[in-house]
């Protein structure tokens, strides 16, 4: 855990913008179907979000997630690298869960049950609906959405900011899920697919952020508070 104030400084800010302007040209890209230019662009998002959390000084949980979700994005452009590609985006949900228990999601979840209940009923009835047309990919998606639904309900556990990224996370990859079982989809649905994958992840890297940042703003306040009450006595002492 970093001890130093998160900042926004201009490097920051420029890899952030530099982050949403390489995801608008991709996500028109996607619309256009402009092959190969869409799966270069792609292959930019997510280290550019993950520079930006490293530039904030951001947890290595975080980093390593967006960076398995870069080798994952990778590797499903590539043929017959579908298995590698979802497990390196399940090793990014286990780096999120990891992290979001780390943080006491499970404390907070405690007191509204219902969240993971819910998810619970989700996961069952997706994968109830989609097993008959995933074939060979039955296990791996049915273990691969265990984990993905592990993320969105420790993220939920940390507040709103976070959830939304996980429950945006969990839409995502069950549109390509549906899509893999030959069932019917929303009009573009590619698109659809990564817009909402992007907003999740940044969703759950800038939730983490500045919760992280408000945490060190607070117990820099109160060091500060602290040190000067040892330093300066109260005037009303013998005076």
């Amino acid at each position: 855990m970093q001890n130093d104030v998160l900042r926004a400084g201009p490097l920051s800010r420029t890899l952030l913008i530099a982050f949403w302007i390489c995801s608008a040209v991709h996500l028109a890209l996607v619309a256009a179907d402009a092959d190969p230019m869409n799966s270069l662009t792609k292959a930019l998002v997510m280290p550019l979000l993950a520079a930006w959390v490293l530039a904030q000084r951001g947890p290595r949980p975080l980093v390593a997630a967006l960076l398995l979700s870069w080798g994952g994005d990778v590797a499903l452009e590539i043929d017959g690298f579908f298995l590698v590609g979802m497990a390196l985006f399940a090793g990014a949900h286990v780096c999120y869960v990891t992290y979001f228990v780390r943080e006491g999601a499970l404390d907070a979840l405690r007191r509204r049950p219902v969240v993971p209940v819910v998810y619970a009923v989700v996961w069952a009835g997706l994968v109830f609906f989609l097993w008959p047309g995933l074939g060979d990919l039955r296990l791996p998606v049915a273990g691969y959405s265990l984990l993905l639904t592990a993320t969105a309900v420790t993220a939920a556990g940390r507040g709103l900011r976070i959830g939304a990224g996980g429950a945006l996370f969990l839409l995502s990859d069950t549109l390509i899920a549906f899509d893999l079982a030959d069932l019917p989809l929303p009009p573009m649905n590619g698109l659809v697919v990564m817009a909402t994958y992007i907003a999740a992840q940044y969703l759950l890297a800038s939730g983490i952020v500045n919760r992280l940042r408000t945490r060190n703003l607070q117990g820099r306040e109160v060091r500060q508070v602290s040190t000067g009450r040892e330093t300066h006595p109260s005037s009303t002492d013998g005076s």
